[in-house]
């Protein structure tokens, strides 16, 4: 297994408990008390996201053999990570129907006193500045996570090419044992040829050298 995805293992289950601590203490709060509480939880819900991404980074870096059991277990943690935040949206919606709520009863209220229409402006260009603010912060956020995506798909296809150059480089060594194999069968070929060739010439001597006898005795009796 991988030391760093351990680590990130154990941080992460750490996390995701004192986050499911946190939203049982803010369920039973109420006023700022459980914003604060809920500001904190969704802090803790940011660390665990980025644990998260971390996880599958150093998964898809490992060989295929670790790679697929890390990503299983990993694919178990995003679902905790899913649960506890919408966990954390139920309560915050409940806390904003309250909230909504509450509003509603001092814009009533500030009816009854005459409020200003200058007054109800402002308060609409603030809750128009607030939604423009969070929008912006949503595109932040999907942008580095569209970043991340791309970064793991180029650590993934680094990985492939670098199985394809081992592979081409075991064939390439094949290749040259089945040249240094063919090289030596070519060099014993050309020593049994040599050696036949003298045995050849000297039959040949042989053969010419009894002829040659056998007309000098012929000639001489």
């Amino acid at each position: 297994m991988s030391e760093v995805f351990d680590g990130y293992e154990r941080q992460y289950c750490e996390l995701s408990a004192n986050v499911s601590r946190q939203c049982t203490a803010a369920s039973a709060l109420d006023g700022e008390l459980k914003k604060q509480k809920l500001s904190e939880t969704k802090a803790g819900l940011e660390d665990a996201d980025t644990l998260i991404r971390k996880m599958d980074l150093e998964a898809r870096s490992l060989q295929p053999s670790m790679k697929a059991t890390l990503l299983a277990k990993l694919r178990e943690y995003k679902t905790d990570l899913n649960n506890l935040k919408n966990e954390v949206k139920r309560i915050t919606s409940a806390n904003v129907n309250l909230t909504a709520r509450d509003e509603l009863l001092e814009l009533g209220r500030a009816d009854s006193l005459a409020v200003s229409n200058d007054q109800k402006g402002r308060l609409l260009m603030s809750t128009e500045r607030l939604n423009q603010s969070s929008d912006r912060i949503k595109e932040s956020r999907k942008t580095l996570l569209d970043t991340e995506e791309l970064g793991v798909s180029i650590l993934q296809d680094l990985h492939l090419q670098r199985q394809s150059l081992l592979h081409a480089h075991k064939s390439l060594h094949g290749v040259d044992d089945n040249i240094s194999k063919s090289k030596k069968i070519l060099a014993a070929m050309s020593k049994r040829m040599s050696r036949n060739k003298w045995i050849v010439g000297s039959l040949m001597t042989a053969l010419v050298l009894a002829i040659i006898l056998i007309l000098y005795f012929k000639l001489t009796h």
